[in-house]
């Protein structure tokens, strides 16, 4: 496993023209404008924040992980990542991280993979495919559950295997860690704030996330 490499940031959360706190199980949508940075802070460790992005004047473009991995040569993402979409554009910059690496690959979790990974009595406990779903009913009439497409799990730590495989691991983010992006076309984000109580990755303990942006 490569070294994680730490980029502090230099804005000031007191500057902030947006600071909210998003409790765990919770979603969120939201826009950010071109030009805006945008941190997501995991306050305790160990959470994880699945992400998705669209093009707010076109949401049938949105975060592609396929496109991403290629463009950078990495299935992890930190510090100088380009987040491109389906259009082969960059949505967005990561600026900033203390974490060190983020997962693109392990996908959200749903009510079919709480019965495939847990047991099948585990189907019916809250998902973060609920969660995109609540939140995009609330919030925007224009998403639909066609566009709850592959997510970024930012904070998560997923090694693939020398078998090939995905391997859930205890988390490499500690509290108060933080990912800074810079938003390079108008953008939705939309985030789960993964509400999962059957991995010992969080210790069973799923925990809130602060959201801020800048101009």
């Amino acid at each position: 496993m490569s070294t994680l490499i730490h980029t502090e940031s230099p804005l000031d959360p007191a500057k902030a023209v947006y600071d909210f706190t998003l409790l765990s199980g919770d979603g969120w949508l939201h826009e950010i404008k071109r030009g805006q940075t945008f941190r997501i802070v995991d306050l305790d460790g160990n959470q994880s924040a699945d992400t998705l992005f669209y093009n707010a004047h076109d949401l049938s473009e949105r975060y592609s992980a396929q496109d991403t991995i290629r463009e950078q040569g990495a299935i992890y993402l930190t510090t100088g990542t380009k987040l491109i979409s389906s259009e082969g554009r960059v949505l967005a910059t990561i600026v900033a991280d203390t974490c060190g690496r983020h997962d693109t690959l392990g996908g959200a979790c749903a009510a079919e993979s709480n019965q495939v990974r847990y047991s099948l009595d585990k189907r019916w406990m809250h998902s973060c495919r609920d969660t995109f779903m609540l939140a995009i009913s609330r919030g925007n009439p224009g998403l639909t559950k066609c566009d709850i497409t592959h997510n970024i799990n930012l904070f998560m730590n997923v090694p693939v295997t020398s078998e090939g495989k995905l391997s859930f691991e205890d988390g490499v983010s500690a509290g108060g860690s933080y990912v800074e992006l810079r938003a390079q076309m108008d953008l939705v984000c939309l985030i789960s704030n993964c509400p999962q109580l059957n991995n010992p990755c969080n210790a069973y303990n799923p925990t809130p996330v602060r959201l801020l942006i800048w101009d």
